[in-house]
C-alpha cells in the first residue's frame, strides 16, 4: 500500500473521530474540500509541514498519520455538510 494511501486514510480516520465533513473541517483551514478529498483518497502528497498542523489541530501525534492498521478505516457513516452523522 502507497503512503498516501495510507496518509489519507488516517486524515479521513481523524476527521470522522472530529465528527466533521470535508467542507466543514477543510473550510477551518481556508482550504478546498476537493483538493483535500484527494488527499484523503491518497491521490495527492501534501508536505510533513501540513500534516504537522493537520495533526496539531486534530491533537493527534503525527506519527498516527503513518500507521498502518487498517481496522481504523472501516467508515460506517458518512458525515454531512453541516458536520451531522
Amino acid at each position: 500500500m502507497k503512503i498516501q494511501t495510507i496518509v489519507g486514510n488516517n486524515l479521513k480516520y481523524f476527521r470522522y473521530q472530529s465528527h466533521l465533513s470535508q467542507e466543514k473541517f477543510y473550510g477551518q483551514f481556508g482550504m478546498n474540500y476537493r483538493y483535500l478529498a484527494s488527499v484523503e483518497r491518497g491521490e495527492i502528497n501534501v508536505s510533513i509541514e501540513f500534516l504537522n498542523h493537520l495533526a496539531k489541530v486534530l491533537n493527534v501525534d503525527i506519527r498516527e498519520f503513518f500507521n498502518p492498521d487498517k481496522t481504523r478505516w472501516k467508515f460506517k457513516k458518512r458525515i454531512d455538510e453541516k458536520g451531522k452523522n
